[in-house]
């Protein structure tokens, strides 16, 4: 509400309730002539009505009325409109009535007769402390409000610091990763120097005994013996590979020929364990390619089907569940195993942590880093007593992108 001014020619606007004619119309003149706007009712309802039409600064409102006394009409006045000061016209002037008025909201009260002189000059000095008070009022809500604002920042504040302090203790963990993963590339690369020259050794005695029989079954074995040396050798490969950073990469790579090639590898395994594979592939001839290292996705598939046969020690089921969304291609595959224990399930992907008792725990660190680097993602996306799933993610390559733009 804005605060009028008590100026000698715009002081305020009174409405002035008395049911004595000559009363109103006496002060009424009055107030007039030094400046007041004056408004008259001879009722306590006709009363409200102006206050409610005109909401005026001041009423002049008479104690004794008809139909209404004037303290119901002081506490309804005071209750309906706080802005609007009342000043009560009365007859007694005891004390307890006065305690009263005050009591009810009234802001002065005058004794009739009144002198003309003193009644603006109380009439003056109410707006002045209507002013003040209005003002304090509006500082007290404008204080509320930025009290209210403060707190909301605070809030929005203590939201950042704690997103902010999320994503720095996900970075520290990521370094801890990539350090331990550092490290494990440096083990990796003197442990592989050194397994190679016995390696060398088996393969050399196996190719002199295959010289010296004509056994088909010693032939056989012997030749199994060396598949399974360049088997080893080609793993060391990969590890010596994965410490000196060299890759080949390729933009036109399709994870189903990879999939398949690392589940051909394991064919002996599969049907020793009498473990059902499931490939679910799009029914389109061709999934959009992925750029990547065939050899390094190889190895992301061969840690998870690793993994799953173990999970499944009776027989099973492996499914892989492959297609395209939003530019991306999503595999996922699922065993009927155990599951992954609740305690263990936020450890998996750290360096050197591992359920099993021979277990070197870097299996599944070193697949979700490769994921990364080709700005994929793995991560489990479900785990029970009936099995578990894991999904990746991959972009589409850029030039396939286009196409299905």
């Amino acid at each position: 509400m804005k605060i009028k001014p008590a100026s000698h020619d715009n002081k305020a606007s009174v409405v002035i309730i008395d049911d004595d004619r000559n009363i109103l119309e006496l002060t009424s003149l009055i107030l007039k002539k030094n400046g007041f706007q004056t408004y008259t009712a001879g009722c306590a309802l006709e009363g409200f009505e102006l206050i409610s039409r005109l909401s005026p600064e001041l009423v002049l409102l008479d104690y004794m009325m008809p139909e209404i006394d004037g303290l119901s009409a002081l506490q309804k006045i005071k209750t309906a409109f706080p802005d609007t000061y009342v000043v009560m016209l009365t007859g007694k002037g005891s004390e307890e009535v006065a305690v009263e008025l005050m009591k009810n909201g009234a802001s002065e009260y005058i004794l009739k007769p009144f002198d003309n002189h003193k009644l603006v000059a109380r009439l003056e000095n109410v707006l002045k402390i209507r002013e003040v008070e209005l003002h304090n009022r509006t500082l007290i809500k404008q204080q509320e409000q930025l009290l209210f604002e403060i707190e909301q920042w605070n809030l929005e504040l203590q939201k950042r610091v704690y997103e902010k302090s999320e994503a720095l203790q996900v970075a520290q963990e990521e370094i801890v990763r990539s350090e331990k993963l550092a490290a494990m590339g440096y083990l990796s690369a003197g442990i592989a120097h050194e397994i190679r020259n016995p390696l060398n050794s088996i393969s050399l005695f196996v190719q002199l005994m295959r010289q010296t029989t004509t056994d088909p079954d010693q032939l056989e074995h012997q030749e199994k013996i060396l598949k399974e040396v360049d088997r080893i050798d080609t793993i060391i490969r990969k590890l010596l590979d994965a410490s000196r950073r060299t890759r080949s990469i390729s933009p036109c790579v399709q994870i189903t020929q990879v999939i398949d090639n690392v589940i051909e590898s394991f064919s002996a395994q599969i049907e020793a364990k009498r473990i059902q594979v499931d490939r679910q592939y799009p029914d389109t001839p061709l999934l959009p390619s992925i750029t990547a290292d065939p050899t390094e996705l190889e190895q992301i598939f061969t840690n998870l089907f690793l993994n799953a046969m173990d999970a499944m020690t009776r027989g099973g089921r492996l499914v892989i569940e492959i297609f395209e969304k939003d530019g991306r291609v999503i595999t996922r595959v699922s065993d009927n195993g155990n599951g992954i224990a609740n305690d263990a399930l936020p450890s998996i992907f750290e360096p050197f942590f591992s359920t099993k008792s021979r277990g070197t725990g870097m299996g599944l660190p070193v697949a979700q880093r490769i994921a990364r680097m080709y700005e994929g993602s793995m991560e489990v996306e479900h785990t029970s007593s009936e099995g578990t799933t894991f999904r990746l993610e991959f972009p589409v390559c850029r030039q396939d992108a286009l196409h299905l733009i």
